[in-house]
């Protein structure tokens, strides 16, 4: 990061179970973060076509009522990359020219995986990351992730890298992306409670980098009346953006309650400063006897049992 970048956390609900809709939306959305003077953007976990809420999931636990057309009609509705869903977001980053980083329901060989994408100004995607270990609820719809998107990717207003809710607590996962000289931390989530911020004003610290974490935003209210929910408030997710700096304080936000669109200045100074104590190359000793190898490639998902059992006989 070499001077100011102003970035934005647009915390913002879906057009739920509506991959078109949401899109729209999303290009709108991406106008006016751009408009606002924003050099990257960042969406939600799982914004499109919508995050799978613990209320919504655990009828997803039950063989009856329709269960299985609503876990289908997630699927139909994810992204499939590449492809032209995944083109109309690179066209809005491109006729913005802005980074567009976004969370998605991606569709692959019949697994639903949970996505950080990002997008370049010229509209291409130079990160591809889905969410290594699916947490609580979320095993109902998601598949495993793999380790060909752990990695950053170095831009013109600095480096950028990200992990999706639950996996910025794996602390291997988050080493990771610090190896590469980590300036600009993703951290879209789901989780609304006020113990993620905690997580969020440390990570700043550990990693001295800026971290932007966008939370999800739904309303009961919003989901199509055939998608049953557990009884419960108005509010799904709550949201709670925010952007921190290097030393764990609030440069915007929390965002609560509502949706709406943060923005703050990443000065490099601050990030330079946030080394003078301890900096990383003390913590991560590329020296060390024991080292710790990541499988970066792309894995595929494993036949059942029973299938390859099939197969076999």
């Amino acid at each position: 990061m070499n001077e100011t970048v102003k970035v934005a956390c647009v915390q913002a609900e879906p057009v739920i179970l509506d991959r078109a809709a949401t899109i729209d939306k999303l290009a709108g959305l991406a106008a006016e973060a751009a408009q606002g003077g924003a050099k990257l953007a960042l969406f939600p976990e799982a914004f499109i076509p919508v995050y799978p809420s613990s209320r919504w999931a655990r009828h997803l636990t039950h063989w009856d009522g329709n269960a299985k057309q609503i876990f289908g009609r997630l699927a139909q509705q994810s992204l499939q990359i590449p492809g032209p869903d995944v083109d109309r977001i690179a066209a809005a980053a491109l006729a913005e020219g802005i980074w567009l980083a976004v969370g998605a329901n991606e569709l692959d060989g019949g697994t639903v995986y949970n996505v950080l994408l990002l997008f370049s100004p010229e509209g291409e995607l130079v990160l591809h990351h889905r969410k290594l270990m699916p947490t609580n609820h979320e095993r109902l719809v998601w598949g495993l992730g793999d380790g060909k998107g752990l990695e950053t990717v170095k831009t013109p207003i600095g480096t950028i890298g990200g992990l999706i809710c639950w996996e910025n607590l794996m602390p291997l996962a988050r080493f990771a992306l610090y190896e590469s000289g980590l300036e600009i931390y993703l951290a879209p989530t789901a989780d609304d409670s006020d113990d993620w911020h905690v997580s969020m004003q440390h990570i700043a610290r550990e990693s001295r980098a800026y971290v932007l974490s966008c939370c999800v935003f739904q309303r009961a209210s919003s989901f199509p009346p055939d998608v049953q929910l557990a009884e419960g408030a108005e509010l799904v997710g709550r949201g709670g953006s925010a952007i921190l700096a290097p030393d764990g304080s609030y440069l915007a936000g929390p965002l609560w309650e509502e949706e709406g669109i943060l923005f703050a200045e990443l000065d490099p100074a601050r990030t330079a400063a946030a080394f003078q104590g301890a900096p990383l190359p003390a913590v991560i000793d590329h020296d060390a006897p024991h080292r710790l190898r990541r499988r970066r490639e792309k894995v595929r998902p494993v036949l059942p049992v029973v299938a390859a059992m099939i197969d076999q006989s």
